[in-house]
This record gives C-alpha cells, structure tokens and sequence, in this order.
C-alpha cells in the first residue's frame, strides 16, 4: 500500500495512492490514530475513507511525516561514501537530527541558502515508524514502511564547526525548505522481511551522480533504529534517513546550482523530482 500526505490548498490529509500513481483516496486521522494498526498487518481495513477520489495530478504531495514528529539522519553508513570524504569508518553508528522547516514534498523547489555556496545531495532510504513503541529484539516490525530522502548540505557549512567541537552538521543539514521527502510512503509488506535490498540513485539534469544499494550499508536499518531508539525514543510517526552511497558532489566539487532539476530515486518506492531555485543576491 502507498500512503501519501496531502493537500489541496487546505488542510493536510493522508490518503491511499492506487497503484497507477493517477488518484489518491484520503482517509480520516492523525498519524499515531491509523499507523499502529496497519504496522500491525490489518491493512486497508483499519483506515475510514473519506470523500471523493481525487486525481494525484490535483493535490501537493506534502512531506510523509507530522509536523510534531522527529526527523533522525544516520550518517556514515556507506563505506565507499566514507572514502569520499577521506574519514575512517566509525566503530558504531553517527546519528543526528534535522529540523522538521528542512523538510519539502515530493515536487516543491529547492531552497537555495543564503549562507552556502556549497550545496550537496544525498538520496536515501528513509525508514517511517508506526509502531508507538521500538522491539529492540524485532525493530523491524516497528516500521510502516520506507520513503524516499534527499538530505541536501551545505557542504562548507558543514566544515565550518569550530577546531575541537567538529562538524557543524545542523547549519549544513537543516536549512529551511531544502531536504525532499516522499512521494510516498510505501508499507513494509511490500518488501522481503528484514534488511532491503533496493537500488537507490540520484540525476542532476539527467546526469547520473549517485548509484547504489542498501545492501552495502555498514548497519542495517535494524540496527540503526535499535541504536538510536536506546538513546533517543522513536515515536509512531518517526522518520530516519539511513545514509547515502558515494558520488556526492563533495567529492567531486560539481554542487547543485540554480535551476538544476535533481530526481532521487529508490527503487520500489518512486522518486523525488525537485529544482533547485535562485541563489539570493
């Protein structure tokens, strides 16, 4: 099943995507009111419809995750990523949290920042929790399912933490209106049980920056929520980004420009198609 968040121009809404991708079917409730129920497996079947069904081509697919919900980004979990930046592999997971005014919808612009000239792209996997609580012993059959994320930097930002205190990875990750998420989130009974094993990629004008696979990840994304959840709860209605693989633009010194147009794309999810707006004067 696709689930989407919405609008019209009112207010948000989740609804059902049928599986052309041509309308969505809205549904009644908050998040944490329908999530733990269809984590659990009872499906469609929990969810009280609502109204006509609209065509995808007339609602904004808003972000898939509620405004009071926390956004969790792993990063450093693909080895060949870690070449790219001249680091070590860590010992244990490297996590973070990015402020949810980061976040845009599958087709919104890119903001460009006014404090960077450096501005990067990461496409990820991105693990949505439906469970109220995490299994440390089954973190998995917490989940929802997976989106798609494209954890856009400011690079220079990013390197501009003070000696001795490090990277100063909220300037570069959480600038306003500039990290994709969505289109949609698609449940977990639609993969194999346990770690994914999908394709992940990323095009700037067409051009291919970014090819990979979750199976090369360092931690699975049942360990990174079984670490994380130890240290900071996971909420019903969560979302972690899982890392990115190698050929980011840090790596090879082509950052996003004004008016480039970036897909991210996971495979057996669907893919983010964003522009990259002005950069301020």
């Amino acid at each position: 099943m696709r689930i989407a968040r919405c609008t019209d121009g009112g207010a948000p809404f989740w609804a059902v995507v049928d599986r052309t991708g041509d309308t969505v079917r809205p549904f009644l409730g908050a998040f944490a009111e329908w999530a733990p129920a269809v984590t659990r497996g009872e499906g469609e079947a929990t969810l009280r419809f609502t109204g006509e069904v609209r065509k995808l081509s007339d609602v904004r697919l808003l972000p898939p995750i509620e405004k009071t919900n926390k956004v969790v980004v792993a990063g450093a979990n693909y080895r060949k990523h870690l070449v790219e930046f001249g680091v070590a592999p860590p010992a244990r997971p490297v996590a973070f949290l990015k402020a949810y005014g980061a976040l845009i919808g599958a087709a919104d612009p890119i903001r460009y920042p006014p404090v960077t000239r450096e501005l990067d792209y990461e496409v990820e996997l991105v693990a949505v929790v439906g469970a109220e609580r995490i299994d440390p012993a089954d973190p998995f059959a917490g989940l929802l399912g997976y989106t798609v994320g494209n954890d856009v930097s400011a690079r220079d930002e990013q390197r501009a933490g003070p000696p001795g205190i490090g990277m100063d990875l909220f300037s570069a990750k959480s600038q306003d209106q500039t990290t994709g998420l969505g289109p949609w989130i698609v449940t977990r009974d639609e993969f194999p049980a346990g770690q994914p094993r999908l394709r992940l990629g990323l095009t700037v004008n067409g051009a291919v920056r970014q090819d990979g696979t979750t199976a090369d990840m360092t931690w699975t994304v049942g360990e990174l929520l079984a670490f994380i959840d130890a240290r900071v709860g996971f909420d019903c209605g969560d979302v972690l980004f899982t890392g990115t693989p190698e050929g980011v633009a840090q790596g090879t010194g082509n950052y996003l420009q004004p008016g480039d147009v970036v897909e991210a794309t996971v495979e057996g999810i669907g893919t983010l198609r964003n522009v990259v707006g002005d950069r301020p004067v």
